[in-house]
């Protein structure tokens, strides 16, 4: 198979794979597939909520935006959905400029992406330094434990204080830590530390899904006074519906910045997960193929009412 053609892996896959091995692959891709969606089924909810949208938009996202991507990819086994590497810019930009603009800047994005992969510029990945890769990430990481400082203790920060940069956030921890809830944090403290621990104990079972159960079983078995996401939010049960944004040049002008941010931040993650998955599997993947469908996936995302998508390493590796 040629390595950087612009055509989907999958496609090639079934023409150039025996029909006897496929049959063989078939029921490990669904074992493999149920258990992605495990995985995926918690984080994405905690995803959007830590973008600032609704949980079921993370959920949306994973479903629309996984499907396309996975479909039109040029990974063997890439898995793509919301990831933390987008919370602190997605809620950025929705506590700036609404949902609107989070739509103008991803419907951007998804065009920029898919141009880099027909203008063949996947390649250009070998060139970004591993040390900007790392600091960025780490920076991200930092950003999404200071935001979660004010659930983890379970605080109740005043009314209408400012939270969105992270300063602004640490401030508000500081002038509400005598609000802090001790079962609240005990219930987290426990989730953290199986997520910690489990992965010693087996690899097969998702340490996320444990630490979903015993969270709930203590939260409902105890009765302790934490607040549920279903105190906090309401999830509607609904199908992704398709809705056609409303997109003018004045919008997407000032949304231009954003977008650019969300292409290039998506180009480098995904295809740095796809080198990781292929040093795992053995395989290469079509980096160029990868881009066009991380656009087509991103575009396809927004319009069903999700956010940015992206390739997750961590639920590839699962695969």
């Amino acid at each position: 198979m040629q390595r950087d053609k612009i055509k989907p892996i999958l496609f090639s896959i079934i023409k150039h794979t025996d029909s006897e091995e496929l049959k063989r692959q078939l029921p490990k891709d669904v074992v493999s597939g149920v258990m992605v969606a495990v995985v995926a089924l918690p984080l994405s909810i905690a995803l959007a909520i830590a973008s600032g949208v609704s949980p079921e938009q993370g959920l949306y996202t994973a479903i629309v935006a996984g499907f396309f991507i996975a479909f039109l990819g040029g990974s063997r086994v890439q898995i793509s959905g919301p990831t933390a590497a987008f919370a602190t810019i997605v809620a950025g930009i929705v506590a700036t400029d609404g949902m609107d603009g989070l739509v103008a800047a991803t419907v951007i994005a998804g065009v920029l992406l898919m141009l880099m992969g027909f203008f063949k510029l996947g390649s250009l990945i070998r060139f970004v330094p591993y040390t900007i890769t790392t600091g960025f990430t780490a920076g991200i990481a930092v950003t999404l434990v200071i935001g979660q400082v004010k659930d983890f203790l379970g605080l109740a920060f005043p009314a209408g204080a400012p939270t969105v940069e992270t300063m602004d956030k640490l401030q508000a921890v500081a002038q509400s830590i005598g609000t802090a809830n001790w079962q609240a944090f005990v219930v987290g403290a426990v989730c953290l530390a199986i997520l910690f621990a489990w992965p010693k104990v087996s690899e097969r079972i998702p340490g996320s899904l444990v630490a979903l159960i015993a969270g709930i079983a203590l939260v409902s078995g105890f009765g302790m006074q934490v607040s549920t996401i279903g105190d906090l939010y309401v999830i509607s049960s609904d199908l992704p519906e398709f809705r056609i944004p409303q997109l003018n040049v004045d919008l997407l002008a000032d949304q231009l910045p954003n977008g650019i941010t969300i292409a290039i931040l998506a180009a480098i993650e995904s295809l740095l997960s796809c080198v990781v998955a292929d040093s795992m599997i053995s395989s290469h993947h079509r980096s160029n193929m990868e881009l066009v469908a991380q656009g087509v996936g991103n575009i396809g995302s927004v319009l069903f009412g999700g956010i940015p998508a992206t390739g997750a390493i961590a639920r590839t590796a699962r695969t």
